[in-house]
């Protein structure tokens, strides 16, 4: 179901739950939210669909990726961005690192490891920084 999104920062600031195996519907919903605005969004986090729970999806090369409980365990090649957000107005400065090593659950909830680079890198710790609070 495609969802309202969330702009109140009080909320957007909390830092999210741990999602678990009954949260697979949020994970829908997110896809399906991402893909009503994918000609400006590319990565959503749960709660801005005003869910507090740890999930992410983004458009990973053409295909969009669910991510439960994620968590960067590696990361190296510091530079600094511009960065846009569906939840906040405007654009701004945000510190991203050019290749990342997530850890993460998968829809069956078990534990991966994955090394992104570049740009879907970037998306990624765009939606790890609403999991953990942090607005752009």
């Amino acid at each position: 179901m495609v969802r309202e999104i969330m702009r109140d920062e009080a909320f957007l600031a909390q830092k999210a739950e741990p999602a678990a195996p009954e949260d697979l519907p949020v994970a829908q919903d997110l896809l399906d939210t991402l893909a009503a605005h994918k000609d400006s969004c590319v990565g959503m986090a749960a709660n801005m669909i005003g869910m507090n729970k740890r999930v992410i999806v983004f458009d990973n090369e053409g295909e969009y990726m669910v991510m439960f409980n994620p968590e960067i365990v590696k990361k190296s090649g510091p530079y600094q961005a511009e960065e846009g957000c569906l939840s906040l107005s405007g654009v701004r400065k945000a510190n991203r690192w050019k290749s990342i090593k997530v850890q993460y659950q998968n829809k069956k909830f078990q534990i991966r490891f994955k090394t992104f680079t570049g740009w879907t890198a970037q998306i990624i710790q765009h939606e790890i920084d609403h999991c953990e609070g942090i607005l752009i």
